[in-house]
């Protein structure tokens, strides 16, 4: 069967959910692979802070700001094996650093030191004494004192951030872990309470966001197509709200896309309203039934294949002119790009 691309208009709608089955085909959940970006740390170098931490400080029996620095010091990443042992975000170790020492660690700069680590994990760090030196200090003080302090009392219905199996005890329950190291079914109910992978996720979240733009932007030049990327903020004359890509350019906009990667139902719905509209002010009142700009979308992700009353909107919104990452290659052939090709 002719992807919905290919179909005259009419065609489209005589035989819509059969369309609608053939993108649902098309489309493929991203969840599972996700890129890993600039300062992904793998295991072999996260491991081996966790054992300059360890000897560091005698398999955690001995734990005190000097020590810890040591370690951190000849081998950064062991800062945030630290980090991890808390169970803290950047910010949050700033936080708790500039209430408990009075040294003010700034999230920026704490987020400018988790990176700067990731980026360079077995490079020591210099003594010079300056801003970072003492916010890399504040940061390990602050973290032993939580270490050692445990988890205080706490009421039935809360529940306590370092409440957990390698902490819960404070210092005692990380020497334990260490040695011993926990259930597996302790390792799963941690991960139900964070979810697998959930930091490096937030921390890419404008890559994986950026999937399909990125593949338009390298479908668009390969063509020589001239096209404009708009900016969030942007305004375009004649659009309450800009859309993702204007060709040939916003002065004279003749095709526009929108671009989405979306693994939530509620998202797409959002999406497909979005181009909804757009394919309603695309409409010339003095052209009847011929669009004064085409209008295309370029989808990816499981949310998109969940409503099937939204992919029929979404269809007869753009045309018919719905493509996922796998039709890339036929986004300029089979629309009105096609005439803005100069390769």
């Amino acid at each position: 069967m002719p992807f919905p691309f290919e179909v005259d208009f009419e065609t489209l709608r005589s035989d819509l959910d059969s369309h609608v089955d053939g993108v649902f085909g098309r489309l493929e959940s991203e969840f599972l692979v996700m890129p890993k970006g600039e300062g992904f740390v793998d295991f072999p170098v996260f491991e081996k802070g966790y054992e300059a931490l360890k000897q560091a400080t005698e398999g955690f029996r001995n734990v005190t700001p000097e020590t810890v620095a040591r370690a951190v010091f000849e081998t950064p990443i062991a800062l945030i094996v630290l980090r991890c042992l808390l169970g803290f975000t950047p910010p949050e170790l700033a936080y708790y650093a500039t209430r408990h020492t009075g040294v003010e660690v700034t999230q920026s700069s704490a987020r400018t030191i988790d990176r700067n680590i990731r980026m360079a994990p077995e490079a020591a760090l210099p003594k010079k004494g300056g801003v970072t030196e003492r916010r890399i200090r504040a940061l390990i003080a602050a973290a032993c004192h939580a270490l050692d302090s445990g988890v205080p009392a706490q009421s039935h219905d809360t529940v306590h951030r370092l409440e957990k199996a390698d902490t819960t005890g404070g210092l005692v329950s990380v020497q334990s872990a260490a040695e011993f190291g926990v259930p597996y079914s302790v390792l799963l109910y941690e991960r139900l309470l964070g979810r697998p992978f959930a930091g490096h996720r937030d921390s890419i979240s404008e890559l994986i966001g950026n999937v399909v733009d990125n593949a338009i932007e390298g479908t668009l030049s390969s063509a020589g197509v001239s096209y404009r990327k708009m900016g969030r903020a942007e305004r375009l004359h004649g659009f309450d709200q800009a859309p993702d890509f204007v060709v040939p350019n916003e002065s004279n906009p003749q095709v526009v896309i929108e671009a989405k990667l979306t693994e939530d139902d509620g998202t797409a719905r959002d999406k497909v309203t979005r181009i909804q509209h757009l394919g309603a002010i695309s409409m010339d009142a003095q052209l009847p039934g011929r669009p004064r700009f085409e209008v295309i979308a370029c989808i990816a992700g499981r949310g998109f294949g969940v409503r099937r009353e939204d992919m029929k909107k979404l269809l007869l919104a753009t045309r018919g002119k719905v493509f996922t990452l796998q039709d890339m290659s036929q986004l300029v052939h089979h629309t009105r790009l096609k005439a803005f090709r100069s390769r």
